[in-house]
């Protein structure tokens, strides 16, 4: 019975470390892409940074999940996380349209500012997970 139950271990820790890969690398570069730098504003305690990279985190992670669901296939799998990692640079981009100042807003800790794009964030995450659904 274990080992039955062993057999799926292959796959779950191939998707799981190819999910974990992708992730690293998305924060990676969404950090590097955005005009403030996240990792420094959360070492200094800035909650509007905090609550922004929280809400593209579960934003991404949301349609990387639904993906690993949906997969047909590794390769599939890692286009899809990638497909998802853009509409996350695509939501930033676009929710500057409305914000010009964000970056500026969030070092500045506007909690509101923060909270707007990690909202933007996370609804993009549902929607591009929901869509998923092939």
């Amino acid at each position: 019975m274990i080992l039955e139950s062993l057999q799926g271990f292959l796959p779950f820790i191939s998707y799981f470390v190819i999910g974990y890969a992708i992730t690293l690398g998305f924060l990676f570069v969404y950090s590097s892409i955005t005009p403030h730098c996240e990792w420094r504003l959360m070492k200094e305690n800035n909650p509007a940074a905090a609550v922004a990279f929280c809400g593209t985190l579960i934003g991404f992670i949301l349609p990387i999940a639904s993906a690993a669901v949906n997969a047909v296939s590794l390769v599939d799998f890692a286009v899809w996380g990638v497909i998802a990692g853009i509409m996350q640079l695509v939501t930033f981009f676009t929710v500057r349209l409305y914000m010009p100042k964000l970056s500026e807003k969030i070092e500045a800790q506007h909690l509101s500012a923060g909270l707007f794009l990690g909202a933007a964030s996370l609804a993009t995450g549902v929607l591009n997970a929901a869509c998923m659904t092939y």
